[in-house]
């Protein structure tokens, strides 16, 4: 059984037994988490899609871990100006397990 789920902004198309890193969640590593915003279920290829959403569909999943993605740096500069400005930015996650979807 597949499922599509929006949380941050955007969406990930996910299985149970899935590892996915999405934006940065307010709770504690080994936390049980809901996603309510499920926006298509594959059941058995029977697709059903929300209109937004599908009604009484929800996945579980575990919060696995919370972490920092690699650096990314960020650099401008105008040319012949003697402007340049370097700074990076480190983008937090939150890596959860997918456990049930339930439909």
């Amino acid at each position: 059984m597949q499922a599509v789920i929006a949380t941050g902004g955007k969406q990930y198309l996910v299985e149970e037994g899935d590892i996915i890193r999405i934006e940065k969640i307010e709770q504690g590593e080994s936390n049980k988490i809901e996603f309510h915003q499920v926006l298509m279920v594959n059941k058995e290829n029977e697709y059903i899609i929300g209109r937004p959403l599908v009604e009484k569909a929800k996945v579980t999943g575990k919060i696995l871990c919370q972490g920092k993605n690699k650096k990314i740096v960020v650099f401008k500069y105008k040319p012949k100006k003697k402007y340049r400005k370097k700074t990076g930015h480190r983008q937090l996650f939150t890596e959860v397990l997918i456990e049930k979807i339930v439909f």
